[in-house]
């Protein structure tokens, strides 16, 4: 999913307010077709100032999510643009939709940086970072393979220091680690790029995932970052018979 521009330090209040906003008209509370409260009483729905919320409209408006009409004031679209910026979800959420989901470790440890993890971390070549690899199960069936690179850990003991700790913590064997850094940097402005792609297990992924090495698979390649600077890189790897995998595509 490709990402909104990030937002600077002083910005991010106002990208927040915007994302609670769209979850309102996703979940109901302002529908689609709808029109909104006046500006004082929306603020005051919200608990946010209303320069604040001024900014979250013009954005709002700018997406298409809203529209202005003189002496009708804002209307919430009927049809809302298509879903790419607002949220990062992990693949387990992604996958889940009512099953029972379960993330084995099947690797937790430090290494060199590899061509994917320099190419979209932006490593030097000294550097030894976190890699891990998990096995997702859905309904007790492996139905995604993911190997996932972290920044290094002084970029993230500066930006995200609570992401480190739960990198260390014992949630680590259970979940995967963007499902943890999204969990560490849910007031922050977090956007991520992904790819996809069509290819082939492989024996030693087909091993992994119970499927015979020729099988046909789904490649999504992803990068998730904080302002500019890029912070998991990972590839998800889903055989056949992996439930859909949920996709937004960005304006």
């Amino acid at each position: 999913m490709a990402g909104r521009q990030p937002a600077p330090p002083q910005r991010r209040p106002v990208v927040a307010l915007y994302e609670r906003m769209i979850e309102a008209i996703r979940d109901g509370t302002y529908p689609p077709g709808s029109t909104l409260p006046t500006e004082p009483r929306l603020a005051a729905e919200l608990g946010v100032s209303r320069p604040a919320l001024r900014e979250a409209l013009i954005l709002l408006q700018e997406d298409g999510a809203i529209t202005v009409r003189r002496g009708v004031g804002r209307t919430v679209s009927p049809h809302l643009p298509p879903r790419g910026f607002e949220y990062l979800k992990s693949v387990e959420q992604l996958l889940s939709e009512g099953r029972q989901v379960r993330t084995s470790a099947l690797a937790r440890a430090y290494e060199e940086p590899t061509d994917f993890s320099t190419q979209h971390l932006l490593l030097p070549g000294t550097s030894r970072v976190r890699f891990w690899e998990s096995l997702i199960e859905v309904d007790g069936l492996p139905a995604c393979l993911t190997q996932e690179w972290a920044a290094r850990d002084e970029t993230l003991a500066e930006l995200l220091p609570d992401a480190a700790a739960a990198f260390d913590g014992p949630a680590s064997t259970t979940s995967s680690m963007l499902r943890l850094l999204l969990e560490a940097g849910r007031e922050l402005p977090l956007t991520g790029s992904s790819s996809i792609v069509a290819t082939t297990l492989g024996r030693q992924r087909g091993e992994q995932l119970g499927r015979p090495a020729d099988s046909p698979a789904v490649l999504v390649t992803q990068v998730v970052r904080l302002d500019r600077t890029p912070l998991l890189a990972a590839k998800h790897m889903l055989p056949p018979g992996a439930p859909a995998l949920p996709v937004w595509q960005a304006r």
